[in-house]
């Protein structure tokens, strides 16, 4: 077979292994939205709080404010952390990618690196909907609770 021809089959293979990495990154990027979505909703509830306890001169009122305020933080700090390492782990897996061509353009073997930098991505992809899972069962407690429930104006 001509040289030529080979290339073309190795790049062909190259990009087949990259197939799945870059699909990760679509179902990372899925995550970020949901991810969004839960900051923008714990944000504007933040911002009903404060309006709410800046209105409020009913010392019992403004304790149950300050008390949802801290636990509201306690999610959005959940959030962001699910956030960081879902963005941390899209660009590791976008570094596996690049690291693919790289190793075959130059036919240097980093398959230990791309390996390890992929376990990474996954830990941090782990870590991710761990923080996620756990904001989720936060929201369901307080729901439970009744912490989110008082002071709705409007949600």
């Amino acid at each position: 077979m001509d040289s030529e021809v080979l290339d073309i089959i190795s790049i062909g293979q190259v990009i087949q292994s990259a197939v799945a990495p870059v699909f990760l990154l679509t179902g990372i990027a899925a995550l970020l939205n949901v991810l969004s979505n839960r900051l923008s909703r714990l944000i504007d509830r933040a911002r009903v709080l404060e309006k709410s306890l800046r209105l409020s001169s009913d010392e019992s009122s403004r304790k149950n404010l300050r008390k949802e305020q801290r636990y509201v933080a306690r999610r959005v700090r959940l959030v962001n952390l699910a956030f960081s390492l879902s963005v941390a782990c899209a660009l590791l897996i976008s570094v596996v990618v690049v690291l693919l061509f790289y190793s075959h353009v130059n036919a240097v073997n980093m398959s230990k690196n791309i390996s390890f930098i992929f376990i990474a991505a996954m830990i941090m992809l782990i870590g991710a909907l761990l923080s996620l899972l756990r904001e989720i069962f936060l929201a369901s407690k307080g729901v439970r609770r009744g912490v989110g429930m008082t002071h709705i104006d409007g949600d």
